[in-house]
Parts: structure tokens; sequence; C-alpha cells
């Protein structure tokens, strides 16, 4: 058995606000309960959504303060608790256990997890690589598998194909069997889809009907995954580059927009939010969780799927500059931050 201190260091928000609202603190080492293990974290991922429970845009979805911010995590198992048989001391794991009410996050040493929510971490990615699968794996992998159901020879449309959960939905979209479409706002990020896997990329800001025209010859697409998170400023848009009887798939769905190409054109109309087993105790919900990134652990190895790391390297320490660097919207790829 490795020897675990009593205390760890951790980077906590006691208040809301920029990201200097970041502090270190010492913490105890948690103990897992039932169904738990514990992990020793080597590396997490910037997602958006740790961004707006640090500035208090989505306090209500927190942890109370003194808050351990950051949900992915890629790590190594020390300590297992009663009724755990997946995981083993020495495992490598990675997932997406917390960072959210009701849940301990991932900027600190150690993190005890519901083993649920947890997979083998592939072995052909780093730890670093691993950290920045999980919440966008699973959303895209609900989104264009579970909920759009991608059929081979589908038109597909994946706004904002270079981010974090769209790049990840660009390569399942592709192996699917779909023909992929994306968009994206600069060259740099237009030629990122493409290498992993768009047949074609195009500035976001060309006008729906163009496009629509240009690549499906007026039809509109059979799936549109909208990955950009801007809401209802973009599901009219979606709904309006979809086919008849297509299936538009959201991230984020909050703000009012017109329904009516729903009715008009019979679409599917579904949302995809990836935290709702963690905030309100969904069990079911957590192990499909896991089952998902065992099912993205093969396809990694198998090198199918990868995902892109942004060209920096942050430390717990740096936690603030990383999240600097999401919000300013420079980043390509994901933004990861260093724990061990």
């Amino acid at each position: 058995m490795p020897e675990i201190p009593e205390t760890m260091d951790a980077q906590v928000v006691r208040e809301h606000g920029d990201p200097d609202a970041f502090e270190p603190a010492t913490l105890d080492v948690p103990e897992p309960e039932a169904n738990e293990v514990l992990v020793e974290v080597a590396a997490t991922s910037v997602n958006p959504v740790d961004t707006k429970i640090r500035s208090g845009a989505a306090a209500d979805l927190g942890p109370d303060a003194p808050a351990v911010l950051h949900g992915d995590l890629a790590g190594t198992v020390v300590a297992v608790g009663a009724g755990v048989e997946r995981f083993d001391v020495g495992d490598e794991v990675y997932g997406c256990p917390g960072g959210v009410a009701g849940t301990t996050g991932a900027l600190a040493e150690y993190a005890a997890a519901d083993a649920a929510t947890l997979a083998h971490k592939p072995d052909a990615l780093s730890m670093r690589e691993a950290a920045a699968l999980p919440l966008v794996s699973i959303t895209a992998w609900d989104g264009l598998v579970t909920r759009a159901g991608v059929e081979p020879g589908d038109d597909v449309l994946v706004h904002g194909g270079s981010g974090g959960v769209g790049h990840v939905g660009v390569q399942l979209a592709a192996l699917e069997g779909g023909v992929v479409h994306a968009t994206a706002s600069t060259a740099e990020k237009r030629a990122l889809a493409r290498d992993i896997g768009a047949d074609v990329a195009f500035d976001y800001h060309r006008d729906v009907a163009d496009y629509v025209e240009e690549y499906t010859g007026g039809d509109g697409f059979d799936v549109v995954f909208d990955t950009v998170g801007a809401g209802a400023d973009n599901i009219e848009p979606s709904l309006e580059a979809a086919a008849l009887k297509g299936r538009v798939v959201a991230t984020v769905s909050r703000g009012e927009a017109s329904l009516d190409a729903v009715h008009s054109k019979g679409l599917s109309f579904d949302t995809v939010f990836m935290l709702i087993p963690l905030l309100h105790g969904d069990h079911a919900g957590r192990v499909r969780h896991g089952e998902i990134l065992e099912r993205v652990a093969s396809l990694a190895d198998a090198g199918k799927l990868a995902p892109v790391l942004d060209d920096t390297d942050y430390a717990l320490s740096d936690v603030s500059e990383a999240h600097r660097r999401l919000e300013s919207g420079e980043h390509v790829g994901k933004v990861t931050v260093r724990v061990e």
C-alpha cells in the first residue's frame, strides 16, 4: 500500500470572482467511503463550466466554500473503499467525478471519487491527455451516439468543431460513418477540425441558408450538434440548418428561442447536460459515464480517438493562468493542469 499523507496541497475558491479568486490551501486528505476510491491526481483540465462556477455565473452548480473545483481528472488509485470491485490500488484511472455541488474536485493532490464515474486510463495516452477527455467525451458520446444516433452516410454538422466537446464530436461522428461538417472561428481551428476527421470545415459566421445550399443541396443536415455553448443564440440557426425530420442536439439550451422549426420540419431536439448524474445523485447515470469512458479508452488505445491539447503547460499553482487562457478564446485544444 502506498503511504498516504494526512494533508494535501490544493487550490480553492472562497469567494467567486476573476481567475485570481484561486488561492492555495492545505486540506485533509479525504478517506474513501463505500463505493469510492482515493485517487492521487496527476492532471485535470479546464472546462467552461469550471470558469462559470469560479466566476459565480453558475454559482448554484458549485461546491460549498472553500470550493475545490474541476471535474476532470486522471491519476492513480491509492486506496479503495468498501464495495469497490472494478479497481485496485495502483490502477491508473480517469473520469469526471466531481467539482460540482455535493462533490469535491480535482484541484488537489488527492480526490475521493465515486468509482462508478471512473474508467481505466487509456494506455496510449499520457495523464494530461486522459484528463482532457472525460467531460467532453461523455458529452459528445451522449449527443452524437446516444441521442442523435449518427448513422453511416448522415450529413452531420458540428458547431464548434475544434472546441473541447466539438473536437471529440468530430472524431466520433466520423467513426460512426457520418459525413462531417464543422464550423470554427479561425483558419487554424478549421484546419484542426479537418485534421481530426471533418470532411468540411467553414467559418461559423456564414449565412445558414448559404452553407446548407452548398453542402447539402438545400436539404439540410441530418444531424446538427451545437457545442458552442451560446444557448438560445445558436439554437435557431441550428434548427434552420437541420433537414426534415433531422436530429438537433445542443449542449446549452438556456434562454428563449423559437422552436417553430421543430414543428414545421418534424425535428427532434435534445439537450445534453453531462453533470446531471453528479448533481442529482443519479447512480445509473454515473455508471453509464464510467461505461462510456471505458469505450472511449478502447478507441484511444486503438488509435481511433485522441484529445488535442493546447500548447501550454500549467502546474497546480498556475490554475489562475489556465483559466485566463480558456477565457481568452486563444487556446487551440484542451487546457490542462498538472497536479502531480
